[in-house]
């Protein structure tokens, strides 16, 4: 009996969930008799277009999706992220700190951040345990042009353009993966005597029968929400961000360095994301609109582009972009699944968006019903974990905010009120008061953030564990600690001299498949 999962909405998170699903269960090339994968997408429904970073998940993701780095890079305008640099989040100043994908030397061997705790270094943590930042200061790339795709020096993400980068998947799916695409409009859903959805009927009258309903629709939630009224929950009690501002900035000139980050610039009334692509810059403003108004918020981004030398001089109108921050009360009801915006939508601060779309879809892969009894258990507990991702987002968010020194405005002293900070992120605090966040606190193989990045936030941004409860064992460990800060020195300084740009790396590229087109 073949199993029929349909796909409502294209987008990044229609047609990545269709390719991880149908790269396990149905590719064209070796079919299968079990599966097939439809999407219907509505024909004039644009991407919202700000998912454009990602995390390193993402190379697993291609690599299993069958497209070779090289066609990436070149058709989506790509380029690296090795980090995230947050500006003047701690004081308002321009301190800065990094958020690295790669994670501290000695990493669960030994808790190097209560040794740097204890040291009283005058290094911040960042560049003590981890060459990344001091790359970043760079803009140098991760890793060398003779190296296999995805391999690396150091781990990295992408940031990309995501309208392009629909359009890479979108063609791969259906040519190479036997995705089966239908454009049209959701104009009716049938249901089952048992209340799942027996099929969807579009405008034209077409009936799409399945078993599994995926949700891919974006704000429209036309099943979750309009179909079956799953309740929202809002997270604006915690998180005050409900708007954005985006711009799209191209370069001065064709050499200007492109960022090997993304930069998190801290406002008055929320932050700016800039974001470099290899011909331009995804630049926009995240704020509360309870605290600034639009035109205020407005002035603060144009500012901030004008500003900076590296960026083109251009009239510049941006693109309003209005949210609820929050997510569904379940993700998974009867035989439809939620995945990407229509489940839950925050702020891009940590990049969450295309992460949560990929795991959610590599669970469903790996554990594609085959019986309606089944598809019971299994929502039940696809429940349970996406819950439990969604508030370690909403926790981990908060954490950047709360952890401010800044009083200069009403938002970020809102921000740091207890009535506005969950209990588990409070009771997470009080451990790390004590210790440093490590690897048996939590189940480090389900998690989305390890605590190699709650070290690198918390202690980032001027988190004190208390020395006191430190110094019991770190004379133990002293020559271990001693070998690795050499190794960390060692292997910055190698990086530093051996890497290439970003730009140079990318040029190599573009001009290798120039000449292989040719």
């Amino acid at each position: 009996m073949k199993t029929r999962v349909v796909i409502v909405g294209g987008g990044t998170a229609g047609w990545l969930t269709a390719g991880i699903i149908a790269s396990r269960h149905c590719m064209k090339k070796t079919p299968t008799l079990d599966t097939e994968v439809i999407l219907v997408e509505s024909p004039d429904v644009k991407n919202l277009g700000v998912g454009e970073g990602t995390w390193p998940t993402m190379r697993d993701t291609l690599r299993q999706i069958g497209i070779s780095e090289r066609t990436f890079l070149t058709c989506c305008d790509a380029s690296f992220k090795q980090a995230s640099k947050f500006v003047g989040w701690s004081n308002g100043q321009d301190e800065h700190y990094y958020h690295p994908f790669t994670a501290p030397s000695g990493y669960g061997a030994v808790s190097m951040a209560e040794h740097w705790s204890a040291s009283q270094t005058e290094f911040d943590f960042e560049s003590w345990v981890c060459a990344q930042g001091a790359i970043c200061d760079k803009n140098l790339a991760p890793k060398l042009p003779q190296m296999p795709e995805y391999a690396f020096s150091l781990n990295y993400g992408y940031h990309l353009n995501a309208g392009k980068f629909v359009k890479v998947l979108h063609q791969h799916c259906v040519e190479n993966l036997g995705v089966k695409y239908i454009q049209g409009h959701v104009e009716q859903v049938l249901s089952a005597e048992n209340g799942d959805i027996s099929a969807i009927v579009l405008t034209n009258g077409e009936q799409i029968d399945g078993d599994l309903f995926i949700d891919c629709s974006g704000f429209a939630a036309i099943l979750i929400d309009k179909h079956y009224q799953i309740p929202f929950k809002s997270k604006r009690d915690i998180l005050f961000n409900d708007t954005a501002l985006a711009l799209q900035v191209e370069y001065a000139s064709d050499d200007t360095p492109i960022a090997s980050c993304t930069v998190a610039t801290a406002q008055e009334s929320g932050w700016i994301w800039d974001i470099a692509l290899q011909n331009r810059r995804g630049i926009g403003h995240v704020f509360s609109s309870d605290f600034t108004s639009i035109e205020r918020a407005e002035e603060a981004l144009l500012n901030y582009v004008t500003s900076d030398p590296l960026l083109a001089s251009q009239q510049l109108t941006p693109r309003t972009i209005k949210f609820n921050p929050g997510h569904r009360e379940t993700f998974w009801h009867k035989n439809c699944v939620a995945i990407g915006v229509s489940a839950g939508f925050v702020e891009p601060l940590e990049a969450t968006a295309l992460v949560l779309i990929e795991k959610s879809a590599v669970w469903i892969s790996q554990q594609l019903p085959r019986d309606r009894g089944a598809m019971s258990v299994l929502a039940k507990r696809f429940n349970t974990l996406t819950l439990q991702r969604w508030q370690e987002i909403v926790d981990f968010l908060k954490l950047h905010y709360l952890l401010s020194n800044r009083k200069d405005s009403e938002y970020w002293r809102e921000h740091q009120q207890a009535n506005s900070i969950p209990e588990s992120l409070q009771e997470a605090l009080t451990l790390w008061r004590t210790q440093a966040p490590g690897i048996y606190e939590t189940n480090q193989r389900l998690e989305l953030f390890s605590s190699a990045s709650k070290q690198y936030v918390l202690y980032g941004m001027g988190f004190n564990t208390e020395e006191k409860y430190l110094h019991g064992h770190c004379h133990k460990e002293a020559a271990l600690i001693k070998r690795l800060r050499n190794e960390t020195l060692n292997t910055t300084e190698k990086l530093l001299s051996g890497l290439p740009t970003n730009r140079q790396f990318l040029s190599k590229i573009l001009e290798k498949n120039k000449i292989s087109n040719m």
